[in-house]
């Protein structure tokens, strides 16, 4: 039996903070436009971080089946790899986890329209089976899109519109123009962690025929798209920020410029790929805080 610990070590928790974003400007805004209600917001958090932990479980198991864990990885020592947890143990925790997944989108449906919104609910059960279904063939399966350069995507559409147009609508039965912009910062920001993920492990990755976008580009034109992906947020947020100006204290955000910029100077200068796992925790937390103020900023 697998200790409480190994489990945890499994979910990753360090990655709810990125994961659960979208959801907190979401709230923010649609309680700025007057919408908000509180359980919808847990169950949205919730729901988010059911979904963030299944990709997790998902992941090392897809990953260690494969090999593609193994002992040339620079990153954290996963589960399976370690042996902590048997692919048969991690396999039931998650079909146990995608059972919760699907209870707690059902309360999030059912909160968010009742009976009275039936197309909006069939449409939202119908992205949270999508939502499962792309957390865990990510890495699952003969046909894992994370193997096909394809993750990045699945990051921007899930992570950045779904997590924050998505959690938006579930309170306001509407999609307002005020929550493009940030939900395009939050996919770009949360793609540049996963791209600085896959750049970290690129040396592995290829050895293992797990061909990110990383690997397609190779380590100096994938330095650049992350240079991209980094400088875009940080323009698009600043765009957002003076197109909806209420009053100064919308732009107490910029303060997260500060780590992200010196984080896309160190990128430049790295030359040893496992050089970048330090910088792995610096944008996701920089990513969380810049939701975080962004939306405070507004509430103000």
């Amino acid at each position: 039996m697998s200790s409480l610990k190994n489990w945890i070590e499994a979910a990753r928790l360090r990655t709810l903070p990125l994961s659960v974003s979208g959801i907190i400007l979401a709230g923010c805004f649609a309680e700025y436009n007057g919408f908000f209600k509180w359980s919808i917001f847990v169950l949205a958090l919730l729901t988010t971080i059911a979904l963030q932990v299944l990709s997790n479980l998902a992941n090392d198991y897809g990953d260690g089946v494969k090999g593609t864990d193994n002992n040339n990885r620079i990153g954290p020592e996963r589960a399976i790899q370690s042996g902590k947890i048997t692919p048969q143990s991690m396999l039931g925790a998650i079909k146990v986890n995608i059972l919760i997944t699907i209870a707690l989108v059902f309360f999030l449906i059912l909160s968010a329209f009742g009976v009275r919104h039936f197309w909006y609910a069939l449409a939202f059960f119908v992205l949270g089976a999508l939502s499962i279904y792309a957390s865990i063939k990510y890495t699952i399966g003969d046909d894992a899109y994370g193997y096909k350069g394809l993750g990045d995507l699945y990051v921007f559409v899930f992570f950045g519109l779904v997590s924050t147009i998505g959690g938006y609508f579930l309170f306001a039965k509407q999609i307002d123009h005020v929550v493009i912009l940030p939900a395009i910062v939050i996919g770009l920001l949360s793609t540049a962690v996963l791209n600085l993920n896959n750049l970290r492990d690129i040396h592995s990755d290829l050895e293992s025929n797990k061909i990110t976008l990383a690997v397609k580009l190779g380590f100096e034109k994938a330095k650049k798209y992350h240079y991209f992906l980094v400088i875009s947020a940080i323009v698009l947020s600043f765009v957002f920020a003076i197109l909806y100006y209420t009053n100064l204290f919308n732009f107490i955000f910029i303060v997260v410029y500060i780590p992200l910029i010196k984080h896309v100077i160190k990128v430049k200068s790295v030359v040893n790929p496992s050089s970048l796992d330090s910088e792995l925790k610096k944008v996701a937390l920089s990513t969380f805080a810049l939701a975080v103020l962004l939306s405070v900023g507004y509430l103000l």
